[in-house]
């Protein structure tokens, strides 16, 4: 099937209650953004929601379900089944739960977040994209968002941010 038009999505990832200004301009024109967990604060989802529509799960760091989003969710778009889960991988390996959850789901893209490290590679037919981190930078990992197009063909590309912003807002009180 050929689609109608290609559709844009916004990936982003490990916020940890940190939104940097700069993914509004990243994100400019996309359809749908996708946050693949551990977002922090709620508010991080309202600057994404100004952008455009957005789906999201759940991480460790938000409590999972305790949170108000889902620990994964599963989408149709423009022809293409997508997975959405925060742990997928960890320490550079494939999860028994991720793979579990690959042979559950079948997408053509499977989303997730949790290891702060980019990944756009394909495990079949399926392609896995790990946006990695936009929330405050650790270790020497870049800070980056995704965006992926689907239209005649599936394509990813990870965008660096500046490692300007460092650090959440404080809490008061």
């Amino acid at each position: 099937m050929i689609p109608v038009r290609a559709i844009r999505l916004g990936v982003i990832a490990d916020t940890h209650s940190l939104f940097d200004p700069a993914i509004r301009r990243h994100f400019r024109g996309v359809d749908l953004i996708i946050h693949a967990g551990d977002i922090g604060r709620r508010s991080v989802i309202e600057q994404l929601e100004m952008i455009a529509p957005v789906t999201a799960v759940s991480g460790n760091v938000d409590g999972y379900e305790e949170s108000g989003f889902p620990a994964e969710a599963i989408i149709k778009l423009n022809g293409f089944r997508i997975a959405i889960r925060h742990v997928v991988f960890e320490a550079g390996k494939l999860t028994e739960d991720g793979r579990a959850f690959l042979d559950r789901t079948r997408p053509d893209i499977c989303i997730f977040g949790h290891t702060h490290q980019p990944k756009n590679e394909w495990l079949g037919d399926t392609l896995l994209f790990n946006p990695g981190s936009a929330g405050p930078k650790r270790f020497t990992l870049p800070r980056m968002v995704g965006r992926i197009t689907m239209g005649i063909r599936l394509s990813g590309k990870h965008i660096m941010l500046e490692d300007r912003v460092i650090s959440p807002p404080k809490t008061l009180g």
